[in-house]
């Protein structure tokens, strides 16, 4: 059975992500449809050696469709997700439209696969399963054994974060600001539109707006997120959130305190036993995780784990991943298989 699929925020570059994972992955498509704003009428993108041309999205432009990949952004996903689900498709949205709403599950199939079925319980929010932050994904995948284990009674977060995270035009002002300066431009002239500094050859510890409580919104989105998907608001959360001059892959440093003890030894098997974790840490070797290794990969890196000696029950790991596979393409992709496997969607 094959099924009628819809990118939303096609030309991005969380959208070509989705279209190449879809393909890599032979995920049953039988027809594909590539949505985004007027901005992009008129271009094509290659699936499966065909060139699809890119339709200008309307609340038309679900009809048909089974299964709609969003990633256009909130604002889009909240204006046209009602529409595409009137239509009768399941929506998995990759932006922070819903996150957070109560009857909006929020999923990690390695973790809470049968949090996707919520979706379609819902009353407020019908067929719309929520995909969490790259940041939150990656940290939660390496988290969730130890949650289960022995319990997570507080975290300190600092992420490292690439600039595909702030889609195309991050990466090419990290790329064009990069060869200025190379030919010998000053830094602080140059022109800044996708970040408020120059962030070649720099480190800004700012991604998204600042809040009232002084932390950003990238931040409370790990803060909150993590909570909801571990299903334990108790959990103490705080978080710095970084932008650095890395093209693509999150690095984090995680702090974990337990509720109970735990050896780094037993912390080192729960994660080489975690689905979707690969284990990388022999320090003897200078073998740890690298953004550069993790890239165009699925899994998630972990490394670097050792006891913290200032705090009782409490060690620290070193968390990489591809942002924009696991951390955004590649877990939509795993729920939209996970609802097939089980039988929730089916041909209209």
């Amino acid at each position: 059975m094959s099924y009628t699929v819809a990118i939303m925020g096609a030309t991005g570059a969380v959208g070509h992500e989705m279209a190449l994972t879809l393909e890599q992955r032979g995920f049953p498509v039988g027809q594909i449809k590539m949505l985004a704003s007027e901005r992009s009428e008129g271009r094509s993108i290659v699936f499966r050696g065909k060139r699809c041309p890119v339709e200008v999205l309307t609340e038309k432009s679900f009809k048909g469709v089974d299964i709609v990949l969003a990633s256009a952004g909130a604002s889009i996903s909240k204006k046209y997700a009602p529409a595409a689900a009137a239509a009768g498709a399941v929506i998995i949205d990759n932006t922070s439209a819903f996150r957070m709403e109560k009857d909006v599950p929020l999923v990690v199939p390695e973790i809470n696969p049968d949090r996707a079925a919520d979706c379609f319980k819902a009353k407020e929010h019908p067929l719309i399963i929520a995909n969490p932050n790259c940041s939150t994904i990656q940290m939660v995948v390496a988290l969730a054994p130890i949650q289960r284990e022995v319990g997570i009674k507080r975290l300190v977060i600092s992420t490292y974060q690439a600039v595909s995270g702030a889609g195309t035009p991050a990466i090419e002002e990290l790329v064009e600001q990069t060869h200025h300066h190379l030919e010998g431009e000053e830094l602080l002239d140059m022109e800044c539109n996708a970040f408020t500094h120059p962030i070649a050859f720099n480190v800004i510890p700012h991604i998204d707006v600042f809040l009232e409580n002084g932390y950003t919104k990238e931040e409370m989105k790990m803060v909150n997120e993590t909570r909801k998907i571990l299903e334990d608001d108790t959990i103490g959360v705080t978080a710095t959130t970084v932008r650095v001059p890395v093209l693509r892959g999150h690095s984090e440093a995680v702090n974990v305190e337990t509720r109970k003890p735990i050896s780094v030894e037993r912390v080192r098997e729960l994660i080489a036993a975690a689905p979707g974790c690969i284990l990388v840490d022999d320090p003897s070797k200078n073998d740890y995780p690298l953004a550069i290794y993790a890239e165009g990969k699925d899994e998630t890196f972990v490394g670097r784990i050792r006891k913290d000696d200032s705090a009782e029950n409490a060690f620290n790991m070193w968390v990489v991943s591809d942002n924009l596979r696991k951390g955004a393409a590649l877990n939509a992709v795993q729920i939209a298989e996970l609802l097939i496997q089980r039988g929730l969607i089916r041909k209209k």
